[in-house]
């Protein structure tokens, strides 16, 4: 059984309602701002729930009041200005708390798709993308909040409904601007198969951070997946609107095999993955951290010994190329990629067995397909065969490599043979050959 949560948004959705909706799930506030405490912010705001009411029905409203000694400084002319964070310092801040590993990925993802629409709208780079109202400190502690609360209630699989536009105008850090912003408008537009239409509510419903979190999590959007509802949960927003103002999350679970027919899952295996669809193209992306460093001064043995060395310390690759450095010297550029909670393991290992004095790292998003390992049986013995889907449909299939060479050493048979069968095998045992 799956373990599934809806995000059912007749008036939107908001950070501060995503983190409403998990704390009346169950999520204690304490453990909210307990680990919310080691981003090393907590002096900037205070968080705190409460229980209200909206036409009549019960929510809980989480508030995350900004100190305004905090939240402001002052020019030379004593003119306040809202405190804002760059890209670069948010994920450093996240890498750096020592967060469960799934709430740190999943909340560097939300911040990178955020940065990619405000950039996108902006024409400059994701990194240079200085967050006013939508990442400075309540949008942190919105977005790292609701993963922790994902995480803590165990939600394998986050589903999504319709969004309303809304409407009218807003006051922003550039100004007035149309709702939807353009920022909510872009996350649509990247994410790709988002339904949205107009409750007639001319109000701003969605807001950049809900939006940014429904959009990297959610494995789909449109009517609810078939569940067994253990619990709906209300969070309140702010507006007082014509209908209540309410996210509601059901939370439940299914068999496996009444999920959608997308492969994989949406949070699969050791980090954190999210279904990205454009069009009806569907793909997992991740966050991984890509070490680089020059070596001309060391041996082609020692390069060897720390490949092995990094792929024991976790990396997911590690790979050289050669170069050409400063006095024309021969060289390799040496490249790790890794998750970000091994990026510090990978450099201990590079500064111990190398020649290097610096290490450049950068954190990054790839797109991977979605994959499973399966089990099948060779006239020699077991081997793992990792099948892999593009826009649902089988792609690729391939034997593991240890296992074939395995059976090869142990029968005295070619690999060539082992991985023939093996994939023989498969095509007659689950591809329906």
């Amino acid at each position: 059984m799956n373990k599934l949560a809806y995000l059912e948004c007749p008036t939107g959705i908001a950070g501060d309602m995503c983190l409403g909706a998990l704390v009346d799930a169950g999520v204690p506030i304490d453990y909210i701002v307990e680990k919310l405490s080691s981003l090393g912010i907590a002096h900037e705001y205070e968080l705190r729930a409460e229980q209200l009411k909206h036409n009549g029905q019960q929510a809980t409203k989480v508030h995350v009041e900004l100190l305004d000694h905090h939240h402001h400084h002052h020019d030379d002319e004593g003119e306040a200005h809202v405190h804002g964070r760059y890209l670069p310092e948010i994920e450093q801040m996240i890498s750096s708390a020592k967060l469960p590993a799934r709430v740190e990925g999943m909340s560097l993802a939300v911040f990178r798709k955020l940065a990619d629409a405000e950039g996108a709208v902006h024409g400059i780079s994701p990194e240079k993308v200085h967050f006013h109202e939508v990442g400075a400190t309540d949008a942190i502690v919105d977005i790292v909040g609701t993963c922790l609360g994902l995480d803590w209630l165990g939600i394998e699989q986050l589903y999504c409904s319709a969004m309303p536009t809304g409407g009218g105008t807003v006051k922003a850090a550039h100004g007035v601007m149309p709702v939807p912003v353009p920022a909510v408008l872009k996350l649509w537009e990247i994410r790709g198969g988002v339904p949205v239409y107009s409750n007639g509510i001319e109000k701003e419903l969605c807001t950049p951070t809900g939006v940014a979190i429904a959009t990297t999590l959610a494995t789909a959007f449109g009517p609810p997946p078939p569940m067994t509802i253990h619990r709906v949960a209300k969070g309140a927003g702010t507006l007082k609107l014509p209908i209540p103002n309410i996210l509601r999350l059901w939370i439940g679970e299914t068999a496996n095999d009444q999920l959608p027919s997308f492969p994989g899952s949406a949070w699969e295996g050791h980090y954190p993955r999210s279904l990205a669809l454009s069009g009806n193209a569907i793909t997992n992306l991740e966050t991984i951290s890509v070490l680089e460093t020059q070596i001309d001064d060391l041996s082609p043995q020692a390069i060897a010994y720390t490949f092995d060395a990094l792929f024991n310390a976790g990396a997911l690759d590690v790979f050289s190329q050669p170069i050409v450095m400063k006095k024309s010297r021969a060289g390799i550029l040496l490249t790790v990629i890794c998750y970000p909670e091994k990026q510090s393991a990978c450099e201990a290992v590079l500064f111990q067995e190398t020649t290097t004095l610096g290490i450049r790292r950068s954190t990054q998003q790839r797109t991977i397909l979605p994959r499973e390992i399966q089990q099948v049986q060779t006239p020699f013995g077991e081997v793992r065969v990792k099948v892999a889907y593009h826009q649902g449909s089988l792609t690729n299939v391939q034997p593991e490599y240890e296992d074939c060479a395995a059976l090869a050493k142990q029968h005295q048979k070619s690999w060539r043979e082992i991985h023939r069968l093996a994939l023989q095998s498969w095509y007659k045992q689950i591809g329906n050959w």
